[in-house]
């Protein structure tokens, strides 16, 4: 990953610390710490630091592509912070398991930490916020010097103060039970705790790679007993169930196309109730500018940006992939690789948003992330099946009932 690549992930990890703390980005102090220690070429490639997985949360769970501006040498220069990333989770791992808690606690922890700091020991932050979570010495977490230790910040999230403000994880009454994200927000008090579902699948990966178990039960009884009726695999559920996607005969393509197969245009008749603020023609030439322009702005946001490619300040939608199958089955054409211009593409990932991209024409489609976190690109559409193994769920017009 090159220096720019880095300055925007930087940027990117300040938007979020700032939507959660409600306060000033941090984006030029953060690329400031990556100069001072000489690891500007490269952040790892999270694949929810890869998102929400898009829409609320963002990208999907996908390593970026590298692009043609990559570092001489070849190779992203990730190591060093991604081995930072691993010690830090095992840290927290530990904290938990010392303390009897579940892999569930962990999962928790794993997912605030990713979207708070990208699982990076930061000594900054919107106001005066630091450490993995962004936890601020003003309202009791400790002092700087102390939750710049991963350990205590980790005992801080778990187990709160003594006194109970803060409260951590275990003051949280029903927390083994609740969404995680639920919980996470529980502890952080962020206003925006919807952010936390899009780190779950990048938590898990980065679990695994630590040979750290999310499965095991906790040793300390819960803050709540869960009832009779809970599920036994609760602890590691979904931590939101998707729209419930039923395919009728009409969603069903006589001959779907095998993935990696070329798209190429359809016809253009929208459904009479499809109306947007811009014209299909207006929203593929603003998407055009967008990609022209080099804004990094669009981290995991695929489903606002399509949104506002049509005049919309946002979808109205939590999830990408939602938006697609809360459509009437009229309008999805399900694995259909004849989209017409102007058409919204949905994908399904690893993550629990999916991702979505505007048909541009000619097999190719405006998509944020794929080849640089943040920067919308034109692509061909198979890009997102080739370099992110994502699944290809079909196409809608550009339909937004919700919208605002």
């Amino acid at each position: 990953m090159n220096s720019r690549q880095a300055a925007m992930l930087a940027t990117g990890v300040a938007r979020r610390g700032a939507a959660l703390k409600l306060a000033v980005p941090a984006s030029l102090l953060f690329f400031a710490f990556l100069i001072g220690l000489g690891i500007v070429g490269g952040i790892s490639g999270s694949s929810q630091a890869s998102a929400a997985s898009c829409g609320g949360a963002g990208l999907p769970d996908a390593q970026y592509e590298n692009d043609d501006e990559s570092d001489e040498g070849g190779t992203d220069s990730t190591d060093g912070l991604h081995a930072q990333q691993i010690d830090n989770a095992k840290t927290i791992d530990r904290v938990a398991a010392t303390g009897g808690l579940s892999g569930r606690a962990t999962l928790i922890a794993l997912m605030t930490a990713l979207q708070e700091s990208t699982l990076i020991n930061l000594d900054h932050g919107p106001g005066d916020s630091v450490g993995l979570f962004q936890q601020k010495p003003q309202y009791g977490w400790g002092t700087k010097e102390q939750i710049m230790k991963p350990e205590y910040a980790a005992k801080m999230f778990f187990f709160g103060a003594d006194s109970g403000s803060p409260r951590g994880l275990t003051d949280v009454k029903g927390w083994e039970s609740m969404a995680l994200e639920d919980a996470a927000e529980a502890v952080q008090a962020s206003e925006q705790g919807e952010l936390y579902a899009g780190q779950e699948s990048e938590a898990r990966r980065i679990a695994k790679e630590a040979g750290i178990n999310l499965t095991h039960p906790g040793k300390a009884k819960p803050t709540d007993t869960p009832s009779d009726d809970t599920p036994d695999d609760a602890s590691d559920a979904p931590s939101d169930a998707p729209t419930e996607r039923c395919e009728t005969e009409e969603d069903r393509p006589d001959t779907p196309a095998k993935p990696g197969t070329a798209f190429h245009d359809g016809d253009a008749n929208w459904p009479a109730q499809v109306k947007n603020p811009r014209s299909t023609a207006d929203a593929v030439k603003w998407a055009q500018r967008e990609a022209d322009s080099g804004s990094l702005e669009w981290y995991q946001w695929c489903l606002k940006f399509v949104a506002q490619s049509y005049g919309w300040t946002s979808a109205g939608s939590r999830y990408a992939i939602d938006h697609y199958w809360a459509m009437p089955s009229t309008m999805r054409h399900n694995r259909d690789r004849n989209p017409p211009v102007g058409a919204l593409m949905f994908w399904s990932t690893d993550g629990r948003a999916g991702h979505v991209a505007l048909y541009v024409g000619k097999g190719q489609i405006a998509s944020n992330d794929i080849r640089e976190p943040g920067r919308i690109s034109i692509v061909p559409a198979t890009d997102i099946e080739s370099k992110w193994g994502a699944t290809y769920q079909g196409w809608a017009p550009p339909y937004f009932p919700n919208a605002g």
